[in-house]
């Protein structure tokens, strides 16, 4: 483009807008494209090996040395004392700022997720004609991930607003970040996280060799019908053992369907039995599978999920990992529509993990255009909270349009501490 320019790494500055063309999965920042913002970013920008990058002059924000101005006689209005601030003008200057960074968030959010999802596109397109690529690919995702959450403090989930690609990545990405989620929470170790990321992306690689009709359980599906859908997790293991996947991930694919209690699939394992990574696949495959379903007219809000796998919890689902798969997702996670004790009706966005029954809401306001709503952290409102849980169908028309309840739920993770929005 006219407006990007080729420039050496060592004349890269702080402030400079650059473009890494070198994949997602090959560096470890946030974005591709990006603002340079410290003297940290470029020594590991010097550290890609790389020798040139592109870089945008119009986005940049370059330190110039101020012209020296001569010295101005004093006036009048510099000698009275300065007019005392504006109180309707400085909430409104807050609202601004806290709005442009809620916005800058999510939007950062989404193109994350947005470009794993391209990545997990184009390593699938590896499986047949390529499979060790397409492992290597897969692990160098999971990497690319887990080096994106190495940040102090918590991570919480953000709801987004769309997701990115079509329904078979979104959940596969959706299935392994919120796995990756639960087994940082957990405590796991690097290896094991690896292990656990590479299996949940690729824990339906299988119903790539299963014809379309087959690769969704139908209720109304014969036993030969129900035999073909199932036969997706030894194809899935066959195709995983072609890319050299490691015995950990290869446990995620073969038991991602299994439950504790001994009624899963293919080969009915207790919980015991169960490998501990498949243990935390199943259970967030089972969650997003009730949120994002092949109908989806027959999708649950995320509360209504978690209380439905609650009540199986005690024989579906290892009691342990549900526990701390709640107190990580929260009594309400994102994407729950709710009524707060005010009466209002709001959607829950972004969770907070020391306050399960205080997320972020964006609030219903008809005096307030719905792209201009902060969103309102219930952990700073002592005496508010939710009264309810909703379906879609219970919320008013005009309440609907406003805060637009997701058809298709996608997350994507932000550190609390860093959080623009607690400004």
């Amino acid at each position: 483009m006219a407006s990007e320019e080729l420039i050496d790494i060592a004349q890269l500055k702080v402030g400079m807008f650059i473009h890494l063309d070198v994949g997602w999965m090959r560096h470890p920042f946030p974005l591709s494209s990006f603002r340079i913002s410290s003297e940290d970013q470029l020594v590991v920008l010097r550290r890609l090996g790389l020798k040139q990058v592109r870089w945008s002059p119009a986005k940049s924000l370059l330190e110039e040395p101020a012209p020296a101005a001569p010295e101005a006689a004093p006036t009048a209005s510099a000698v009275n004392e300065e007019a005392p601030p504006d109180p309707a003008e400085q909430v409104a200057q807050a609202r601004r700022a806290a709005l442009k960074a809620q916005q800058d968030q999510l939007a950062q959010c989404e193109a994350q997720y947005g470009e794993a999802a391209q990545a997990l596109t184009e390593l699938m397109g590896l499986v047949f004609s390529d499979p060790r690529a397409a492992g290597q690919q897969a692990m160098l995702l999971t990497r690319s991930l887990l080096d994106k959450m190495l940040v102090a403090g918590d991570l919480n989930l953000r709801l987004l607003n769309e997701a990115a690609g079509d329904r078979a990545t979104a959940h596969a990405l959706n299935v392994s970040l919120v796995a990756l989620l639960l087994g940082r929470a957990c405590g796991l170790g690097e290896e094991e996280l690896l292990a656990l990321g590479t299996g949940a992306l690729l824990h339906d690689v299988g119903k790539l060799e299963v014809e379309s009709r087959f690769r969704h359980r139908g209720e109304q599906f014969n036993s030969i019908e129900l035999l073909a859908y199932q036969e997706h997790v030894a194809k899935g293991v066959k195709l995983a053992q072609n890319m050299l996947l490691g015995p950990d991930a290869l446990a995620v694919i073969a038991q991602h369907h299994e439950h504790a209690d001994g009624t899963g699939f293919p080969q009915k394992l207790s919980g015991e039995r169960m490998h501990p990574l498949a243990r935390v696949v199943a259970l967030v495959n089972r969650f997003d599978g009730l949120c994002n379903p092949a109908v989806s007219s027959k999708s649950l809000t995320p509360h209504e999920a978690l209380s439905l796998m609650f009540a199986q919890g005690r024989s579906r689902f290892d009691a342990t990992m549900l526990n701390a798969f709640i107190r990580m997702m929260g009594v309400y996670p994102p994407g729950s529509i709710v009524q707060l004790t005010d009466d209002r009706y709001a959607l829950v966005v972004a969770v907070n993990s020391s306050r399960p029954l205080k997320p972020r809401v964006m609030v219903y306001d008809a005096h307030v255009p719905s792209d201009q709503a902060l969103s309102l952290n219930l952990e700073e409102s002592p005496t508010l909270g939710i009264r309810r849980s909703l379906k879609s169908a219970d919320l008013p028309r005009a309440a609907t349009l406003y805060l637009r309840p997701r058809a298709r739920f996608a997350y994507y993770f932000h550190a609390s501490e860093a959080s623009p929005l607690d400004a």
